[in-house]
């Protein structure tokens, strides 16, 4: 019989380590620097900002998605990207609250 180890992981460190998986690419860094300066972004001048192909670019922009840092809509015949607001907030008290941990100073 299998052994079911009860999750010893937090919710919090559970967000932290999504969020944290999808900033781990700098192409995904800079897209939300884009982000950041704009309401909204069509994916056409997302892609022309980064030296990527546009499958990379999506791969990108779909892993930030799925994160829930930013959203997408279909404005046909485009998408627009957006940082979503919510989750950014929830990203920024996450991290403060992890890189302000105590290290032990033995």
């Amino acid at each position: 019989m299998a052994n079911h180890k009860q999750n010893v992981y937090n919710e919090k460190d559970e967000q932290l380590a999504k969020y944290a998986k999808a900033l781990a690419h700098p192409a995904r860094i800079a897209i939300l620097r884009q982000l950041a300066l704009m309401d909204t972004c069509c994916f056409g001048d997302i892609n022309c900002e980064l030296p990527l192909s546009q499958s990379t670019v999506s791969q990108h922009l779909l892993e930030l998605k799925n994160a829930g840092i930013i959203q997408g809509c279909l404005e046909p015949p485009k998408v627009k990207y957006c940082i979503n607001k919510e989750n950014w907030e929830d990203l920024k008290i996450i991290m403060k609250e992890f890189f302000n941990t105590e290290i032990n100073k033995k």
